[in-house]
């Protein structure tokens, strides 16, 4: 019988090197994925980059599942200012890749439902990629439901595949 993973949740600061050192890890692989490194890709590469940015002074919590004191996860909750008011989105979700597949994101987004549920969220939403699989079968699997691409990601990554959470 397999051992069981106790895991252990933190919740950090934006600026937190853990969270910063899973995010770098995030960037390389969306690299990978998207490949947006020729010389050519420039101008699209630095709208993307502006898109993606969170003003730490908007983020809500920063939420670290860590195993025998390693970080193996990571997401944030942000308050993204849109035309229709304030919106509770989710950032930067990564499970380390050797980690996959084992409930982790699914334990961390539910731990940011929780922290939106707690602070009056009446949905909260998000924007993926048409490259990430997993990610969007995670969400599915947590009940998101996908909602049309807003901004700032409609005009430069309209392939953005987004989603919301209806909170009850």
């Amino acid at each position: 019988m397999p051992e069981k993973i106790e895991l252990e949740i933190h919740h950090v600061a934006w600026s937190d090197p853990r969270a910063i050192a899973l995010r770098d890890v995030m960037d390389a692989e969306m690299q990978v994925r998207y490949g947006l490194s020729s010389p050519a890709d420039a101008e699209l590469s630095e709208a993307i980059h502006r898109a993606l940015a969170v003003d730490e002074s908007t983020v809500v919590d920063t939420v670290l599942l860590v195993d025998d004191g390693v970080p193996v996860a990571h997401a944030a909750l942000r308050m993204l200012q849109t035309d229709s008011g304030s919106e509770w989105e989710v950032k930067r979700v990564i499970v380390d890749g050797t980690r996959r597949g084992q409930g982790l994101g699914r334990a961390l987004m539910n731990e940011i439902v929780e922290i939106a549920r707690r602070g009056g969220a009446r949905r909260v939403i998000l924007q993926s990629g048409d490259r990430q699989p997993e990610a969007v079968g995670l969400y599915a699997g947590l009940g998101f439901t996908p909602i049309p691409v807003y901004a700032p990601y409609a005009d430069v990554m309209p392939q953005s595949l987004c989603f919301e959470l209806i909170l009850r």
